[in-house]
Formats: structure tokens, C-alpha cells, sequence
């Protein structure tokens, strides 16, 4: 009869692959359900802080405008 020899690290090989796989979850849902959790609640800084600066420019004749504006996000 032949006798099975395996290395103790090929015998470890799944229960060590299923244990990163698991850390690497757990990870992963820990940046997820963070990030959905700052989007909703607006992370550090309220969304009554921010201020926009119109842009007001007279335009004469027949020409086509691109206008911006500035905002300040106050922490």
C-alpha cells in the first residue's frame, strides 16, 4: 500500500484560502457600507455650509456664452 504523504501546507492550502477570502470580504463590505453611509449622511460636512457665487456677465450681439461659478464648500 502507498502511503499518503501531503506537506502541511498543502493540507492547509483551502482552510487558508477560505480565510483570505473571508478577510478580504470583510473588508471590502467594511469600505462599502462606509461609503454609502457618508453619501447618505453627507459624511463630515453639511450640505447647508455650501456656497455658490453666480457668475453675472452682460452679453451683446450674437455669440454663444459659457458661463461658471464658484463653490465653497465651509467646514
Amino acid at each position: 500500500m502507498k502511503t499518503n504523504t501531503s506537506s502541511s501546507m498543502g493540507s492547509l492550502h483551502p482552510v487558508i484560502f477560505f480565510a483570505v477570502v473571508y478577510v478580504v470580504a470583510l473588508l471590502l463590505s467594511i469600505f462599502i457600507c462606509s461609503s454609502l453611509f457618508y453619501s447618505i449622511n453627507g459624511g463630515t460636512s453639511s450640505s447647508s455650509a455650501v456656497q455658490v457665487t453666480p457668475v453675472q456677465e452682460s452679453v451683446s450681439g450674437n455669440t454663444a456664452v459659457m458661463a461658471a461659478s464658484t463653490v465653497t464648500l465651509g467646514h
